[in-house]
C-alpha cells in the first residue's frame, strides 16, 4: 500500500492551506474532500484578502488548480468513515465510505463544522438573506430592517449589539424564550423591539426573506437576519484516535496544531467545533502544516 506522510481530511480553506504549504514542503499529501463544506451556501464569502466578494466555489476551484502544481498532492472526493492506529509500524490506516484503505504517517483533521437550526425554515433562507456572521454579511444587509432570531439571552445580547452597528433597525425573536428585564430595558433604550412568541413560519421567496410569521397570528416584515445557530462536528474521527477534548468539546492543542495523540493535528473549525472566518482558518492550516513538516524533518533527520 502506498504510503504518504500527511493524509488531510477536509477540503476547506484550513485543509487546502495546509495541503499547498505541504506540497510545497515536497511532502507526500492526500487530500480527502466530499464537497460539505459550510460556506457553500453563501452567495458570497467576504473577509479574505484579496478575495473579498468571491463565491466559494471560485475560491475553492482557484485553490484547487494552485495544489495541482505540486505533483506530491493528490485530492479525492471521498468520505472518510473511518481511522485506525497501527501502533506496530507507528502509521494510521484511512479507511473510506468507498472502501478503500489508505496509509499515512500523520493526519490532519480539517473537516470543519456544521450549523443545526432553532427553526427548520431557516435553511431555506441560510445563505441568501439569513446569515450567522456580521462580519462576513453585515456590509450587505446595512440599513436594512432586520431580524436576530436566537434563544440564548446571551447570544441574543452579543448579537445584538454588534449588529447595530451594521443597523438600527433591528427586531429580535427569541422563538418562546424570556429576556431579563436588564437586556429588555436596554434593548428598549435604543428602540429595539422584542419578540418572545414562538415563530411559526417564515416568509419569502427564492431564499430571500419578506417576514416572521409567529404563532399570536403576527406577521412581522423583515427583509434579512442574522441566526445563531448551534455548531457540531460532523463525524467522530478525533473520538476515534482518542483525542483529548477540553470542557467545552474543544480539541485540545498545544496552539500549533498538534492534539495529544502523536501525529494527529488538528486545524480550523474543527478544533473548537464554533466559527471562524476562511482568514483564519486558512492561517491555522498554515500553522499546523508546519508543525507536520517540522515533526517529519526531526523524526527523518
Amino acid at each position: 500500500m502506498y504510503q504518504y506522510d500527511c493524509i488531510i481530511i477536509g477540503g476547506g480553506p484550513a485543509g487546502l492551506s495546509a495541503a499547498l504549504t505541504l506540497g510545497r514542503a515536497r511532502r507526500k499529501i492526500l487530500l480527502f474532500d466530499n464537497g460539505t463544506n459550510r460556506n457553500r451556501v453563501t452567495q458570497e464569502s467576504h473577509g479574505y484578502l484579496t478575495r473579498d466578494g468571491i463565491k466559494p466555489y471560485e475560491f475553492k476551484d482557484i485553490a484547487i488548480k494552485e495544489l495541482q502544481s505540486y505533483p506530491s498532492i493528490s485530492i479525492s472526493n471521498q468520505t472518510v468513515i473511518e481511522i485506525k492506529k497501527d501502533d506496530q509500524h507507528d502509521l494510521f490506516v484511512v479507511n473510506t465510505s468507498n472502501n478503500n484503505s489508505y496509509l499515512t504517517e500523520k493526519i490532519l483533521l480539517a473537516t470543519g463544522i456544521q450549523e443545526e437550526f432553532p427553526i427548520p425554515q431557516i435553511r431555506q433562507y441560510y445563505g441568501k438573506s439569513l446569515f450567522s456572521c456580521p462580519y462576513c454579511d453585515g456590509w450587505e444587509l446595512k440599513d436594512k430592517p432586520l431580524a436576530i432570531i436566537a434563544e440564548s439571552e446571551a447570544h441574543i445580547n452579543h448579537m445584538t449589539k454588534l449588529l447595530y452597528n451594521w443597523s438600527q433597525d433591528l427586531i429580535v425573536f427569541t422563538n418562546g424564550h424570556q429576556l431579563s428585564n436588564i437586556v429588555q430595558n436596554e434593548f428598549q433604550r435604543k428602540k429595539i423591539m422584542v419578540y418572545t412568541a414562538t415563530i411559526k413560519n417564515l416568509h419569502g421567496d427564492e431564499g430571500n426573506l419578506y417576514s416572521i410569521e409567529l404563532e399570536t397570528g403576527e406577521n412581522i416584515v423583515r427583509s434579512g437576519g442574522f441566526v445563531v445557530p448551534s455548531f457540531y462536528r460532523p463525524n467522530n474521527l478525533a473520538i476515534q484516535l482518542n483525542c483529548q477534548v477540553d470542557e467545552n468539546g474543544g480539541i485540545i492543542t498545544d496552539s500549533a496544531g498538534r492534539t495529544t495523540v502523536s501525529g494527529v493535528y488538528v486545524a480550523g473549525e474543527t478544533e473548537k467545533a464554533g466559527p471562524s472566518s476562511l482568514m483564519i482558518a486558512a492561517a491555522d492550516g498554515f500553522k499546523a502544516a508546519t508543525s507536520i513538516n517540522l515533526d517529519l524533518t526531526l523524526l527523518r533527520f
